[in-house]
């Protein structure tokens, strides 16, 4: 049995992939209040094991939550209003949290009050006693801005207890909560303003070297990040305790942890800070190996990990996934290109474990996708399945669902036949993204449920996971 189906109670199941903020509500976006306890509920009356979301963590200024101002921190859009407690009310429990918190919380709040003192501006811009972190400074502001920064902290620990509470309503309903971890940390952030050693900056804290990958079939310059990659000789001189620690706060969160670009773990591309395009850049070792070694044993030797494995992928990043028993990926979206041997095609599936969807979040929406395809591509499809195309997101959840993978994940979009009005990111665009939201009351998708728990029984999904 893999380690997947381990997590998922020795069975093959079924999830739905939505974002904490599209839930509906009277805010501007989703928070962790009744909606999400309704959706809880709308999930286990259907049998929906896995309900998949995005970061939790603070956005950027363009609403990613994957170029966070944090890797640890919670995003306090997600705040529900009703069940604030007050600022003045720092229990037993608050100081006990703060404790096993302290490594990252102490920054983040420092972080936070300066990114607002100096008008938003990224740190290395701030005045050199801040952006150096003098330590004299640091005590000033700790003294200066008591209160400013126990807000900071009293919000995290609200977000927290918010968040547990949904996590452990999900447990007693048979419902798993899939996160997600990006492989890098915004540069502008208080992960990389705390611990400069750690990544590759210059002295100014400018990119000594960025993060991307290299010239594809999809970008003839390749993708640049703009995002610093790690110094690994100085993570290895502390056991690589910041990245377990990493690792160790998502899976306080999360049932299950998609690793976002996973072939960095085996090896990643390095750009000059300078260059504006990634294609002078060289593959570098990664000691992905001896970290998922370290947090395997903390785990008790089943990591709850799947891996984004998307993408041009070498045979070492495939030993190192099977290494460990970590899912890949399979996108249905990307199976359909005329080719019989894509790897993507259900048939194709090779021996081991899988999590395979209709589309993720930086898709097109099915009905946008189909839309879009070449005759050619829409007859290959139509000849799989044997009848023409209605409904496009249902059809590509029947071969999903009908696959060996393990999980089978489709957004709500998709469940939704929803256009690419719905669509929730676009790669390579900075605006329009991250902003779809559901605007009805969650009762009324118990008929797109029901018919996804009809094809789930179909296909021998959704049955109890213990």
């Amino acid at each position: 049995m893999s380690n997947l189906l381990g997590h998922l109670g020795g069975q093959r199941q079924y999830g739905v992939l939505m974002h904490v903020s599209s839930l509906p509500g009277a805010g501007t976006n989703g928070c962790f209040g009744p909606a999400a306890l309704e959706w809880i509920d709308l999930l286990a009356e259907h049998h929906v094991k896995v309900w998949q979301v995005l970061p939790l963590a603070p956005v950027d200024n363009t609403g990613s939550p994957y170029s966070s101002p944090s890797g640890f921190a919670l995003n306090p859009q997600f705040l529900d209003p009703d069940q604030l407690e007050p600022e003045q009310e720092f229990d037993q429990d608050f100081h006990h949290w703060y404790g096993k918190q302290r490594h990252w919380l102490v920054d983040h709040c420092r972080f936070m009050v300066l990114r607002r003192r100096f008008a938003g501006a990224p740190w290395w811009e701030w005045p050199c006693s801040f952006a150096s972190r003098h330590q004299g400074e640091l005590r000033q502001l700790d003294l200066q801005e008591g209160k400013a920064l126990s807000q900071e902290a009293w919000q995290q620990w609200q977000l927290e207890k918010q968040w547990q509470k949904l996590r452990r309503y999900s447990r007693e309903h048979g419902v798993k909560l899939l996160g997600d971890l990006p492989f890098y940390g915004a540069h502008d952030s208080a992960d990389v303003w705390s611990k400069p050693g750690l990544f590759s900056l210059n002295p100014d804290g400018s990119l000594a070297q960025q993060s991307g990958v290299p010239p594809d079939y999809f970008s003839s310059t390749g993708q640049l990040w703009s995002t610093p990659v790690y110094r690994w000789s100085r993570h290895r001189l502390n056991g690589y305790r910041w990245w377990l620690r990493r690792l160790q706060r998502q899976l306080e969160l999360f049932d299950l942890l998609r690793l976002d670009h996973f072939r960095a773990f085996a090896g990643f591309w390095s750009v000059a800070g300078a260059d504006q395009t990634a294609e002078h850049g060289e593959w570098l070792p990664s000691p992905g190996k001896v970290i998922l070694k370290k947090l395997s044993r903390r785990c008790g030797g089943s990591l709850p990990l799947v891996a984004e494995d998307l993408g041009v992928i070498t045979s070492d990043v495939d030993a190192l996934r099977l290494q460990f028993d970590l899912p890949g990926m399979k996108v249905l979206q990307f199976a359909f290109d005329a080719d019989s041997s894509n790897a993507y095609l259900p048939q194709n599936f090779a021996n081991g474990s899988w999590v395979v969807y209709t589309g993720t979040h930086d898709n097109a929406t099915a009905r946008g996708w189909w839309r879009d395809q070449s005759t050619e591509v829409k007859q290959q499809l139509q000849n799989l399945l044997g009848h023409s195309v209605e409904a496009p997101g249902w059809e590509l959840l029947r071969l999903a669902l009908a696959s060996t993978a393990d999980l089978a994940v489709v957004p709500l979009q998709d469940l939704m036949s929803l256009d690419n009005e719905a669509r929730f990111n676009t790669p390579g665009t900075s605006s329009g993204n991250w902003s779809w939201r559901l605007d009805q009351p969650i009762a009324n998708l118990k008929g797109h449920f029901e018919g996804l728990q009809h094809l789930g029984n179909i296909y021998g999904r959704g049955r109890s996971s213990g």
